[in-house]
């Protein structure tokens, strides 16, 4: 099986991105990312669009989301509840892993 290199940047979630910033990161339409705002997947601070700034973690909220939606053919909503409920379990799984119970 023949390796494929991987490329990309990590950030963490105190970066502030703008709302191109995303859109290029993501290769997706501004557009898009206007409605997982407006689905409350991502939650940008400012006021404006032109004022939205973005954690680092929306770009993972990002991907998921794309892929959600056009793999598994997902609407916006179904989105929403999935990564909320992915979200909730990897909080579990730390909690547990904070208290000893689950081993990795």
């Amino acid at each position: 099986m023949a390796l494929i290199p991987l490329r990309g940047t990590l950030l963490d979630s105190d970066a502030c991105l703008t709302l191109d910033d995303v859109c290029h990161a993501c290769s997706v339409r501004t557009e898009w990312i206007v409605e997982l705002v407006e689905e409350g997947i991502l939650e940008p601070s400012g006021d404006k669009r032109i004022e939205w700034k973005f954690s680092g973690d929306s770009i993972s909220r990002v991907q998921i989301a794309w892929r959600l939606q056009h793999d598994l053919e997902i609407n916006l909503a179904g989105v929403a509840l999935a990564i909320d409920l992915l979200q909730e379990i990897d909080s579990m799984r730390s909690r547990l892993r904070n208290r000893g119970v689950l081993h990795e």
